[in-house]
């Protein structure tokens, strides 16, 4: 069986990765840039190119899979990642014309993010109009919340507008489910909070492999404070300043100026231990403050713990803010190994903790082949 291509569009940048019928990756890449000083790098290798469009930026991505040996003629499929499929799509998919059409529908849910993915799947299809696509929902994961979860207290008219808690990251916490075990040599805990932490950030509760709550919401700005995004603010808040600044510019603040960025001066956690300044540690203060707080609402939400687990740049690779967090859950009965901890070891807890604690690497890209492997088997 023939490779498969996975690709993660974005509104100028466009990653991508190719796996076996193994999920096995071959080799990655990206481009970044698109429109201005492009660039192209597959593996470890980079160059500058002239990429005006999606649409050039995916030909140089065949011509560079081609250039390393994986002809484009020789591809199964290709998988997206999806940002948002509203109520409606909420499982792995063949994109038809109906499904992109159900895509468009959702831009108004996702207008940073569905656009950038559908222009990567019309450019695919002028480019190889045979080659069949799937996609995978980065929403999908939480359409096992229960109502109550979803839910707003609002008029129902607006909720039939789309106005609902939606949630995010789904495809990080599906993988992890599927990882954990392999990690642990155990069944996946009945209990587990996943925690995943990079410039953007959410928490999931799962229960029995399904998830039971998030901190995002309707848009990716709710829950946690991120890199750049305000996280959980008071809705007279936002109307406040929309009357101060106008929608657009609000809009602009709460999404691209606000979190660690606004808080200690940069959206990066590196950047602020390094500056070192009081403005600095009290964003990694509240980082962490926020994350511990919505912890202990995605417990309830589960009726207890059994485990939780690391993923996303942030959770995989800083140690202190890992201390930290679990610092603020011994009352879980977690407890935890400094030393584990600091090597980054996939096993953070001590021997005897009732909650154990886990490292899951981020493997979106491979969950996303799985996906779709699995519905062209199924065809």
């Amino acid at each position: 069986m023939a490779d498969l291509l996975v690709i993660n569009a974005g509104s100028s940048s466009i990653k991508f990765a190719l796996f076996s019928p193994e999920l096995e990756q071959r080799l990655d890449g990206a481009v970044t840039e698109i429109g201005g000083k492009a660039q192209m790098r597959l593996g470890d290798e980079a160059r500058d190119a002239a990429l005006g469009d999606h649409q050039e930026a995916i030909s140089a991505c065949l011509d560079a899979l081609d250039e390393a040996g994986h002809s484009p003629t020789s591809i199964m499929a290709a998988a997206h990642r999806i940002v948002h499929g509203g109520r409606r799509l909420t499982a792995p998919c063949r994109i038809t014309a109906q499904i992109e059409a159900e895509i468009e529908a959702c831009v108004p849910l996702a207008p940073l993010h569905n656009p950038a993915n559908l222009t990567a799947v019309r450019a695919l299809r002028r480019l190889a109009p045979d080659l069949a696509q799937y996609a995978s929902f980065d929403t999908g994961f939480h359409a096992t919340n229960p109502e109550v979860a979803l839910r707003y207290a609002i008029p129902g008219s607006e909720d039939a507008r789309g106005i609902r808690r939606y949630g995010f990251h789904g495809i990080s916490f599906a993988s992890l489910t599927d990882r954990l075990p392999q990690l642990s040599g155990e069944p996946l805990p009945r209990r587990l909070l996943a925690f995943h932490l990079g410039n953007g950030a959410s928490l999931c509760a799962i229960g029995d492999g399904r998830s039971v709550a998030t901190t995002m919401g309707y848009s990716p700005v709710d829950g946690l404070t991120m890199g750049t995004r305000c996280g959980a603010i008071d809705a007279n808040a936002v109307l406040r300043m929309a009357t101060d600044h106008g929608i657009d510019e609000t809009a602009a603040i709460l999404n691209a100026r606000s979190g660690l960025n606004a808080l200690g001066g940069a959206s990066d956690m590196r950047a602020l231990k390094a500056a070192d300044t009081d403005e600095a540690k009290f964003a990694i203060d509240h980082f962490c403050y926020w994350a511990t707080r919505h912890a202990g609402s995605m417990i309830a939400a589960m009726g207890g713990l059994d485990a939780i687990a690391f993923t996303g740049g942030i959770g995989e690779n800083d140690a202190g803010v890992r201390e930290r967090i679990m610092a603020g859950l011994e009352w879980t009965g977690l407890r935890s190994r400094a030393r584990a901890n600091q090597a980054g070891a996939d096993r953070l807890h001590a021997q005897d903790s009732p909650v154990t604690a886990w490292i899951v690497p981020a493997e979106e890209e491979r969950r996303i082949a799985a996906d779709a492997l699995a519905l062209v088997r199924s065809e």
